[in-house]
């Protein structure tokens, strides 16, 4: 009877601290920016192809000694011979076999540029490998800083639900004391719902998005709660665009390819050339052996000179063929040059929206400061009885738009970091350490 009194105690602590329990048993994990892009790497599915196919480049590339290796043949052949019109038996008749061993080798003129195009494939697939990691590294830090924002948005849709909680809390403590009318309750209500909904919507969208970037990590939303380490800091970048393409628009990748796309039509325009007109060497041995004679053994070497006459003629396929050789690199060449024309005019436009983006940086911070000061004198002035409810849910709601606007001109400025970055062909650390201004930093 006595252990009676210690059933609702129980009960009491399990129905309070059993959720803390819970939660603190959860696995969680804190996810830094670094780790996210190289668990992106790793289970990024085309860059694991691009990574096979660039393997076998390099092997191709390592064994370039194959262009020159001879063709090897061996042939065996077994058989029975018998005469079926006499009697007679004929001095090779019974089981026979004969063995034969070739080796030819073709030698031309356009077997090192054959060698060289082999070695600038694999050039070109390292440059397409390294090109494909940096974009997706760049993709990755976008949705992480864009997650980062959108929790930071979060816990202020948050704290603004919180005020509008505790304002419909003194919105209906008032009006049972006859304070404020019907009117103003209501208000109160449809202010907290309409903070419930936009954080509830907001919730959603969060989620939403934090799962698609987990699968592009190779987790799951479902394993663990996830922490992104970082918030999003900007910092004033100055740099000329001129001096941006002179000093880094050679190294951009898709410059950089279609100067090695030159290099290799030339290439093979040589090898074309000098593999259809040059004169070509065929060396050959032969050795065989049968069984019918003992002392039959054979061995025999060929050396042959072939000189090509029809390429040399006009209007021949294969003349037809050098010649539009000559026209791809005279394509390739306008490729390169619009491409350049292309990449000067990229780096530029970014260069003028980074600059417009910090000039709305600067105004959504000054816009803060207004609405932050405007809300606590409109609150001073609810709370003194001079100014009604309507007028202090709108400044609040113009706080939190003025924050939220300072969020997304943040988040833009810095996604055209990472644009301008990628434009550039170097890393958004290294623009910011190279461009940036201290002073400027927020």
């Amino acid at each position: 009877m006595r252990l009676k009194p210690i059933f609702p105690l129980v009960f009491i602590v399990l129905t309070f601290f059993f959720p803390l329990f819970y939660a603190f048993g959860q696995d969680s994990q804190e996810l830094s920016l670094d780790e996210a892009i190289n668990l992106s790497l790793e289970h990024n599915l085309p860059l694991r192809k691009t990574e096979i196919e660039l393997a076998s480049s390099a092997y191709s590339e390592k064994n370039l000694w194959s262009a020159l290796f001879p063709t090897m043949s061996a042939s065996a052949s077994a058989g029975y011979r018998k005469n079926l019109l006499s009697d007679i038996t004929l001095p090779n008749e019974g089981p026979n076999y004969s063995l034969g061993l070739g080796i030819r080798l073709g030698l031309n003129a356009g077997i090192p540029f054959a060698m060289n195009i082999i070695k600038m494939a694999h050039q070109d697939k390292l440059l397409e490998y390294e090109d494909a990691k940096n974009q997706l590294s760049i993709q990755i830090t976008k949705m992480f800083y864009s997650l980062v924002a959108d929790n930071e948005n979060l816990l202020l849709l948050e704290e603004i639900f919180n005020l509008a909680q505790r304002q419909l809390t003194r919105s209906e403590v008032s009006f049972r004391n006859g304070i404020v009318g019907e009117l103003t309750l209501t208000q109160s209500r449809l202010a907290a719902e309409d903070a419930r909904y936009n954080l509830s919507a907001a919730k959603t969208t969060y989620e939403s998005s934090m799962a698609e970037f987990l699968a592009m990590l190779g987790m799951s939303i479902e394993e663990k709660n996830i922490t992104l380490l970082d918030e999003v800091n900007v910092i004033k970048i100055e740099a000329d665009s001129e001096a941006l393409i002179n000093q880094y628009l050679p190294k951009r990748p898709d410059i950089v390819k279609k100067t090695q796309d030159i290099k290799r039509l030339e290439a093979v325009s040589s090898r074309d050339s000098l593999s259809a007109r040059a004169p070509s060497l065929d060396l050959s041995i032969n050795w065989g052996s049968s069984a019918f004679d003992p002392f039959s053994d054979s061995i025999s070497a060929t050396a042959q000179v072939n000189i090509p006459i029809d390429p040399w003629i006009p209007g021949t396929k294969q003349a037809q063929s050098i010649k539009n050789s000559s026209d791809d690199i005279k394509k390739a060449k306008l490729d390169l040059e619009m491409t350049e024309k292309s990449a000067k005019t990229q780096i530029r436009s970014l260069s003028v929206l980074l600059k417009n983006s910090w000039n709305g940086i600067l105004i959504a911070r000054l816009s803060l400061e207004a609405a932050q000061r405007s809300h606590q004198l409109t609150e001073q002035g609810f709370n003194n009885g001079t100014v009604e409810l309507l007028t202090l849910q709108d400044a609040r709601n113009n706080m939190a738009s003025a924050r939220q606007r300072l969020l997304r001109t943040e988040l833009l400025y810095f996604d055209r970091i990472l644009d301008l970055s990628s434009a550039l062909n170097i890393n958004w650390n290294t623009l910011i350490q190279t461009y940036g201004v201290p002073s400027e930093e927020i």
